[in-house]
């Protein structure tokens, strides 16, 4: 019994250790504005964001930053890059794979132009309703 208690307990230590405020970008699974708008709401919960990507994903994740950035939503706090080694799947061998990892934070007037989005939101919703 006790074996499973430790088990357990291992467990959530290893959920605990992943960031929770992190999104891993693909550019094949979901449409760009998912992205967008699920940093948006990571932002508000946490006061920050952590976007990263690998290969092929990296301009998706340059995008999604900035949109985020031009649109005055995120100020931009660190960017790092570096190499991974990937299992290649049909071989089995590494393989070198760049990754990037931006961390956006909420910029001064954040608040204001998410009370604004969400007003325009309602306002539409009433005129459909209507």
């Amino acid at each position: 019994m006790e074996e499973i208690t430790e088990g357990v307990n291992n467990m959530n230590l290893a959920v605990d250790s992943q960031k929770k405020n992190r999104i891993q970008v693909s550019n094949t699974k979901k449409p760009l504005f998912f992205y967008v708008n699920l940093a948006k709401r990571y932002m508000q919960e946490h006061g920050d964001v952590e976007l990263s990507a690998l290969g092929m994903a990296i301009a998706t994740v340059v995008t999604i930053a900035e949109i985020l950035k031009n649109n005055g939503f995120a100020v931009e706090k660190k960017i790092m890059t570096s190499t991974v080694d990937i299992k290649d799947g049909s071989r089995g061998r590494p393989v070198q794979k760049p990754k990037i990892e931006i961390t956006l934070g909420k910029s001064e007037k954040f608040d204001e132009l998410m009370a604004a989005a969400n007003e325009e939101k309602g306002a539409a919703e009433a005129q459909v309703q209507s």
